[in-house]
């Protein structure tokens, strides 16, 4: 699989790509992502073979708040966090619509959902229709990878397409927060701290 830079041509055939079915690795700022049509059964299931892992939910990412409403409900308190992070580094958990299939959240009533900052991933989520899995680039259990080779290194010869932006800007995952219940949840420590996070809940 070629690495192939991140230009307009590029990311527009990576949005093509999406919508056929296929799988496609970009940047963001936090890690290197490999995603697909979070609608698309066939692709999410891919997902999992080339990641060797199926049991762990899939998170979702948009091109902003109005289409991750199309997938996950908001409260007010949720709306608050997405407002003032988003587009940015955390990731939210929250309640799952039935548009979203069982299969990307491994059955589970709620979906992770966050509007990233980086703008070639912004352009191929706007381009495939506002939707894309934000899972990251490599094999469970291996690291994370912070550039196009080291994705292409661990997952290269089993995607469609890997777009290279250069190295990610904060070089760790998202901060992850749990908000299916009333009191918030950090699941995963991330560039977002939960004081930040609090400070706009209202806890």
């Amino acid at each position: 699989m070629r690495v192939l830079k991140a230009t307009a041509k590029n990311i527009l055939t990576a949005s093509e790509t999406v919508k056929r079915g296929g799988l496609v690795v970009y940047p963001t700022e936090t890690v290197y992502g490999l995603g697909c049509d979070p609608l698309n059964v066939s692709a999410v299931e891919r997902i999992f073979e080339v990641k060797s892992a199926r049991q762990k939910p899939l998170p979702v990412l948009a091109s902003d708040i109005e289409h991750i409403e199309k997938i996950a409900y908001l409260s007010d308190k949720a709306r608050r966090i997405a407002v003032k992070f988003w587009p940015g580094p955390v990731t939210l958990i929250l309640p799952k619509t039935t548009t979203l299939s069982g299969t990307v959240t491994s059955n589970l009533d709620s979906v992770g959902v966050r509007v990233p900052m980086h703008n070639v991933v912004i352009q191929l989520i706007h381009l495939s229709d506002g939707l894309l899995v934000g899972t990251s680039a490599n094999k469970t259990g291996e690291k994370p990878p912070l550039s196009a080779q080291e994705a292409a290194n661990q997952i290269g010869d089993k995607v469609d397409m890997i777009l290279d932006g250069g190295p990610t800007t904060f070089g760790l995952p998202s901060t992850i927060v749990d908000l299916t219940s009333e009191r918030p949840k950090i699941v995963r420590k991330g560039p977002i701290s939960i004081n930040e996070i609090l400070s706009v809940y209202g806890h």
